[in-house]
């Protein structure tokens, strides 16, 4: 195995996506399961999701999700991918992450994102609007001070006051600047725009400023990878969201999984086409050996310390198989 990949972590994150003919309920029984699986093979964190409103996704409460994984599980750290910041009161979000490491001391991990609700509707069900992802720095500050007990406040935050929650900036473009700034680490996608990538680290380790939470930069490459028996394989593994990523893209909606062999039969306007085709390309996949120099590359052009993998795909027993794949690939303790 190449020594670079040896040398970095391994981390999923699933979205709860759910399937055609199920719903919400299974896509959060199947996303605990998968925690159990990846545990086994050795991956080192799976966090979770925040969507709200979203037909295709069950992952509304990542930190009730985490806990209900972190419960299932033993050894491999649970964390948010992430909690969106902006749509909640930094009190409240302190509070869950200080019950959740007191509950599973030393496994827990804050991902904290910059998004609102996605839609103007959904915006007003939280009673939150689109300027107060703007404050973000302000909101993570905040939260970060409710854990080191300096609110101005007076107020305690019980019992995260003293815990130590590491936290982590999801970020693309100005969020790398907060996390720098900030002081944290960063994770940041999609392994698609690469160019975009290797600047916005770039940038984020040219400011970066050590802080009590990170002494130095920490940089966690996310992105979708597909690893199956033959290039082909792996490629139908991307149809099911490249076709979702389409629908919500010309439909205003983001829709459940399909099987690729029904997406690959239907009819699609001109648009259709031009959204799935770009949304099949630039992805890492293909057989171990071509995911392993792919890989290989990735992490030489980013130096990214670990790899986030977020691949979602109708065929729940596929992407499991993926996971075992890459697994064998980066020699984690349990794919042998």
């Amino acid at each position: 195995m190449s020594s670079v990949i040896a040398s970095t972590r391994f981390s999923i994150l699933d979205r709860s996506r759910i399937r055609e003919g199920s719903g919400g309920p299974q896509a959060l029984r199947d996303t605990v399961r998968l925690a159990q699986e990846v545990e086994r093979l050795g991956y080192h964190r799976i966090w979770v999701a925040e969507h709200h409103g979203v037909p295709g996704v069950a992952g509304s409460a990542p930190t009730v999700l985490a806990a209900a994984i972190a419960a299932a599980t033993h050894t491999i750290r649970v964390g948010t991918g992430g909690v969106m910041l902006p749509n909640h009161q930094p009190l409240v979000v302190a509070e869950q992450f200080g019950v959740l490491e007191s509950l599973f001391p030393g496994r827990i991990d804050m991902g904290l994102g910059r998004s609102v609700g996605f839609t103007n509707g959904v915006r007003r069900a939280l009673g939150r609007d689109k300027d107060d992802a703007d404050d973000f720095a302000g909101q993570l500050a905040e939260l970060l001070g409710w854990f080191e007990g300096t609110s101005p406040t007076r107020v305690h935050a019980r019992p995260a006051e003293g815990l130590r929650v590491p936290p982590y900036v999801l970020a693309t473009g100005e969020g790398a600047t907060i996390a720098a700034e900030t002081g944290l680490p960063l994770v940041i996608g999609d392994l698609r725009g690469r160019e975009k990538l290797l600047g916005a680290i770039e940038r984020y380790r040219g400011a970066f400023r050590p802080s009590a939470w990170a002494d130095e930069p920490y940089v966690i490459a996310a992105g979708t990878v597909a690893v199956a028996e033959t290039p082909e394989l792996a490629r139908r593994l991307l149809i099911p969201e490249a076709w979702a990523i389409a629908y919500s893209s010309t439909h205003g909606t983001f829709p459940p999984l399909a099987p690729a062999e029904e997406i690959e039969r239907r009819t699609m306007s001109p648009k259709e086409r031009d959204l799935y085709e770009s949304h099949l390309r630039g992805h890492i996949h293909g057989t171990e050996e071509q995911v392993a120099d792919e890989l290989e590359t990735v992490i030489k052009e980013t130096g990214a310390q670990e790899i986030m993998v977020t691949t979602s795909t109708y065929d729940r027993d596929a992407l499991i198989a993926s996971h075992r794949g890459l697994a064998r690939i980066a020699e984690l303790g349990g794919s042998r």
